[in-house]
């Protein structure tokens, strides 16, 4: 854990949702971006967390294109039921860290014919060029050293591992719809993501 991490200070303040009352902070991202970091509960055992990607559509249009909205809703009810967790929202990982100008794109190509993978192939990008790093930062600055990680996705989970970071693996399952059928299809058989995830 590097001194910066360590030191850091979260300046929380108070946010009720309408499902009960959190509190909000910020970590540095990139740039002037900033990251969010939401907590319920103050205490307890192995925390829930859950390290989600900023994405316009889901999370605020509430696209059925993906299930990136849906997952937040409930990460925040499992989190709330279980009385302790936080939500690491991550800036600048829209469309699997591509952004949204180019996700778009993306959807155009998906409108096409291609899938989710082969679309960002084609525009020249990776598959996915989300850097977890800065998730793990904020991990290690709360000090926390045993996580119940709320995801489908194993890249996740193997980051906070190979940080030295205790995890168990909470999958979150998401109901297909006929809009995102293909989509969720993709990455649970190329990218091994457990059915439903981001």
């Amino acid at each position: 854990m590097s001194n910066f991490q360590a030191e850091f200070e979260f300046a929380w303040a108070e946010l009720p949702l309408r499902t009960g009352n959190w509190k909000i902070a910020t970590f540095p991202g990139p740039g002037q971006r900033e990251h969010a970091v939401i907590a319920y509960g103050d205490s307890g055992n192995q925390p829930m967390v859950r390290i989600h990607s900023e994405c316009f559509t889901g999370d605020i249009l509430h696209s059925l294109r993906c299930d990136c909205g849906e997952q937040l809703e409930q990460a925040i009810n499992l989190i709330q039921n279980h009385g302790y967790g936080y939500i690491i929202y991550l800036r600048d990982h829209e469309g699997r860290g591509i952004g949204l100008t180019e996700k778009i794109k993306a959807y155009q190509l998906q409108d096409q014919g291609m899938d989710t993978i082969d679309a960002n192939l084609h525009l020249g990008h990776e598959i996915d060029a989300r850097d977890w790093s800065d998730a793990i930062a904020i991990v290690q600055a709360l000090q926390i050293s045993h996580v119940q990680l709320l995801t489908n996705n194993p890249n996740k989970v193997a980051a906070l591992k190979n940080s030295g970071i205790t995890v168990t693996q909470r999958p979150l399952v998401i109901v297909s719809n006929k809009f995102n059928e293909k989509y969720l299809a993709t990455k649970e058989e190329k990218l091994g993501h457990t059915r439903g995830g981001k």
